[in-house]
């Protein structure tokens, strides 16, 4: 027998919420699949990286606007601007933020042999003044969204 498996960001298998904005998780096919929604003046030097020391994003990206504008500043100076339609990679190495005053909303597709080791935001003020924890099991999701991971205990290797 084939398996089919329909879903829909109308029902994500999970929903991380942060200030400005919220990433939808889909979990299907073995892949996990992200629908991120960044408010006006949402940018990531000021929302993530501030929290973790950093003034750049240390992820690859893949996906696809789909409304909404939203800038990435490579380190090395280029400055992208990306629109509804457009697919997207962008390396290591970035800051972005939303662009005008509508809603940024982008597909993520994820390849986990794409993803290295990252540091996670910590989730507490007792943890901020502590190590920062990494994931190397789910680097992406940790990195951004620490609160609510999928993860049994037994795998995550953050010791959450």
């Amino acid at each position: 027998m084939y398996e089919v498996i329909l879903k829909r960001f109308d029902n994500p298998d999970e929903i991380r919420t942060f200030e400005k904005g919220k990433f939808e998780l889909v979990h299907i096919g073995g892949m996990t699949i992200g629908r991120a929604t960044y408010e006006p003046g949402w940018k990531w030097s000021e929302h993530v990286g501030r929290a973790l020391g950093k003034k750049s994003c240390e992820v690859e990206h893949v996906g696809m606007v789909i409304s909404g504008c939203a800038t990435a500043a490579m380190d090395d100076g280029r400055i992208i601007e990306m629109h509804a339609g457009d697919l997207f990679f962008i390396e290591p190495g970035h800051d972005s933020w939303v662009a005008g005053n509508e809603p940024y909303v982008s597909i993520h597709l994820m390849g986990a042999a794409r993803l290295r080791r990252q540091e996670v935001i910590p989730t507490s003020a007792s943890q901020r003044k502590g190590a920062i924890r990494r994931c190397e099991l789910r680097p992406f999701f940790c990195y951004l969204f620490p609160v609510t991971c999928s993860l049994p205990f037994t795998a995550c290797r953050t010791g959450r």
